[in-house]
């Protein structure tokens, strides 16, 4: 999808391609290769965005209020719904979205919807784990999900982010 406005936000785990329209977010996601970012002039969100996420890297900001417009399925939209509503410092199953959006037999259809999740932070993904509290996978990386845990207060049950790996297990209390 091409977006008409775009920035680029630094931040300490990699700069954030944020793209949208003049009145909403509906593409952030961490990026190692940022080429192009010529947008049409300055939207809306650009001076909110950037302030909010830097508001989060520094520990000021626990909930984004920012307008964003994230195009996907109804389904998609449902379990991007849901995920909005998992606090920081907090993480959810598959299985546990399954049974919020009313399907408990959706769990594969469930982790595709997320790994779709076209606002990552926003529409916080990373905060999405196995039942056997196993952080799975990540688009941004499993590292990058394991270190936005860790600044969100969870434990994660490896000392050496080298080794960080799908089957990691958040050390929950």
């Amino acid at each position: 999808m091409k977006y008409s406005y775009r920035i680029i936000v630094a931040s300490p785990l990699g700069d954030l391609l944020v793209q949208g329209s003049k009145t909403h977010i509906q593409f952030l996601k961490f990026s190692d290769s940022i080429s192009d970012c010529i947008g049409n002039g300055k939207a809306d969100w650009f001076d909110a965005c950037t302030g909010q996420l830097q508001q989060y890297f520094s520990g000021e900001r626990h909930v984004f209020d920012l307008p964003i417009d994230a195009q996907g399925t109804e389904f998609q939209k449902r379990v991007w719904q849901a995920l909005c509503h998992i606090d920081l410092g907090k993480v959810a199953s598959y299985q546990q979205i399954a049974f919020i959006i009313g399907n408990v037999n959706a769990v594969r259809a469930v982790a595709s919807a997320n790994a779709r999740n076209p606002i990552w932070l926003i529409i916080p993904c990373h905060r999405i784990i196995g039942s056997d509290r196993s952080l799975r996978g990540y688009a941004g990386g499993i590292v990058r999900k394991a270190q936005l845990l860790m600044r969100e207060g969870l434990t994660v049950g490896c000392e050496n982010l080298a080794l960080v790996n799908e089957k990691t297990k958040l050390v929950l209390p």
